[in-house]
């Protein structure tokens, strides 16, 4: 049977929530209050699949409030299971070490400070989240490439990759951005994917000409991700209106001083090898290459690539999954050298669905590259 990502999502969510009803009515609810306990936690653990099926595209009241409210609740969900699973490990050990007497753990007090220190900490968790989310950082780097042929002596990058811009995303959070890059007056803007996740033809008019007034020397490109794969924006008009020039597995030479390469996401069964796509850049002149998804960095560190940009990871964007990412790919966000390739991997600037990072940053990549000559 093949699930959905949707259905998969919602078993990720409902199985976890079973086990923290049962857990919660056997640790910390008294016997008066089960009835109440049951009917409330019903309620607001119904929330989130009830957006799922509404959606906020309907425009009824019930699905707007019920995804807003969804938007944190699953977070905090998370955090609550990880809190109940930990006091139940604690409670295994405890049966060998003996740090709490019985009589304490039964103790009613005790049992409702317990709850609230643990739904405490999940909320001021999921705040803290929030706050990191809405914070636009930027992350520096300075590396040397050889210059080749070319009479370039320094660019300045500015990278930013998984936007997920719809009707929906804040145009304060856009502003900021825009204001952010012309502060940082970067030679070139380069995207790495997932810029846009509403179905083309939606009303973005604001946002595309936001991201229009972003004005850069040698220009400003994007490579398409998997979210313009699933939304057909592969085809849509958002980049042209945005001012972004999209590479669809193809090479261009600015200024006849460096390549730019942009492969198509692995989505697109027509996308080429890394080595067949830079085999077509000109062998004397430095190479930048976007690939939406850190994958092939072995692949692309055997070829003439001076400098690699991803997104895609958002760095698990919440704890723990952001362990499994850094399991996953060979590098989840930051920076890596292999054999004469600079590899970089954003955090992203937003995020997936939900308004909450616990992990990584909202990060505009600052890259300022260093042309060498060969002396010898």
């Amino acid at each position: 049977m093949n699930l959905s990502f949707h259905e998969m999502i919602l078993l990720a969510y409902i199985i976890p929530n079973v086990y923290l009803f049962i857990r919660i009515w056997q640790l910390f609810i008294s016997s008066g209050y089960k009835i109440q306990y049951t009917i409330i936690y019903l309620i607001v653990a119904a929330i989130f699949p009830i957006s799922d099926i509404l959606g906020r595209s309907n425009g009824s009241f019930v699905g707007e409030v019920s995804g807003d409210v969804s938007d944190y609740l699953l977070p905090f969900y998370l955090y609550l299971f990880l809190g109940v699973l930990l006091f139940d490990i604690f409670l295994l050990f405890n049966l060998i070490i003996k740090v709490l007497p019985a009589d304490r753990r039964k103790n009613i007090i005790f049992r409702k400070r317990m709850l609230i220190t643990l739904l405490g900490l999940s909320v001021i968790v999921v705040i803290g989240g929030a706050i990191n989310f809405r914070t636009i950082r930027t992350t520096e780097y300075k590396i040397e490439v050889p210059a080749r042929s070319s009479d370039i002596r320094h660019l300045r990058i500015a990278f930013a990759a998984d936007f997920h811009i719809d009707t929906e995303t804040d145009i304060g959070f856009i502003r900021r951005f825009v204001r952010k890059i012309h502060e940082i007056s970067p030679d070139i803007m380069l995207y790495g994917g997932d810029i846009v996740e509403g179905h083309d033809g939606e009303r973005m008019d604001e946002q595309e000409k936001l991201l229009k007034s972003i004005n850069a020397r040698y220009g400003v490109y994007s490579v398409l991700g998997n979210h313009e794969f699933y939304r057909g924006q592969d085809r849509g008009s958002f980049f042209e209106k945005a001012g972004i020039e999209i590479l669809r597995d193809s090479v261009i030479v600015i200024d006849n001083l460096f390549s730019l390469a942009g492969r198509l996401d692995s989505h697109f069964r027509e996308r080429k090898s890394v080595e067949e796509l830079i085999q077509s850049t000109n062998d004397s002149l430095p190479v930048i290459l976007l690939d939406h998804r850190p994958t092939e960095l072995e692949q692309a560190s055997n070829t003439s690539t001076d400098v690699q940009l991803s997104g895609h990871t958002h760095d698990g964007q919440m704890f723990p999954i952001n362990i499994i990412t850094r399991k996953v790919y060979l590098l989840s966000k930051g920076y890596l050298k292999i054999r004469n390739t600079h590899f970089f991997v954003t955090s992203g600037i937003r995020q997936w669905r939900f308004p909450v990072r616990t992990t990584g940053k909202s990060e505009i990549m600052v890259i300022d590259i260093t042309f060498t000559r060969d002396r010898g």
